[in-house]
């Protein structure tokens, strides 16, 4: 298997790509970004491409998602520490094949990367823990701008009721405020 890593740090990188050869693969290119990993994926044309979650100039999902807007159909996977249900949808649908931790060995990399590339490993992301009918109102009205003690006067409740379901929100949906809250209710398709 032909394979191309990107991560932005550079120990890492060497790293992985050390290990993977000891196991049999062919790393063929190496990116510090997104930017890069898009260019050199379409150049090189590998059977597969590993990519950080998190990376300067395009992330791994925006990644991803230019890799299939251009044809690229060989495998994707993205590695990371972190495993929001929340990132693993939506890395799900920019069409990533497969997720893994980078917590693997190489040789549990290796055994992963092989049966996602046979088709024998579906790409499972969590279920996302569903949204209360009162979170929903709550993410609705947040939509719309209202601050939280706005939507306390719309909903008859107190701020801080509010402030509970915001913060209950920010947790499944893996936001840290507001903006990030909207940003993955729309991606995740909570909010049109």
């Amino acid at each position: 298997m032909r394979l191309l890593i990107a991560d932005d740090h550079p120990l890492f990188r060497l790293g992985l790509k050390v290990a993977l050869e000891e196991e049999g693969l062919l790393v063929v290119g190496e990116a510090k970004d997104g930017l890069e990993a898009l260019e050199k994926a379409l150049a090189l044309k590998p059977d597969a491409v590993l990519l950080d979650l998190k990376m300067p100039g395009l992330d791994g999902i925006a990644c991803t998602e230019a890799l299939r807007a251009r044809g690229f159909s060989g495998l994707i996977a993205l590695l990371t520490t972190y495993q929001e249900p929340a990132l693993l949808l939506r890395a799900k649908r920019a069409g990533a094949d497969a997720f893994f931790s980078k917590e693997l060995s190489a040789a549990e990399l290796k055994e992963r990367l092989l049966r996602a590339a046979r088709g024998e490993e579906a790409f499972r992301p969590p279920d996302l823990p569903p949204l209360t009918p009162r979170e929903e109102e709550v993410l609705r009205l947040l939509a719309q701008g209202l601050p939280a003690k706005a939507i306390a006067r719309a909903l008859g409740v107190s701020p801080d009721t509010v402030k509970d379901h915001l913060e209950n929100l920010y947790a499944k949906l893996s936001a840290k405020n507001r903006v990030e809250a909207l940003e993955q209710a729309r991606a995740l398709g909570f909010l049109p």
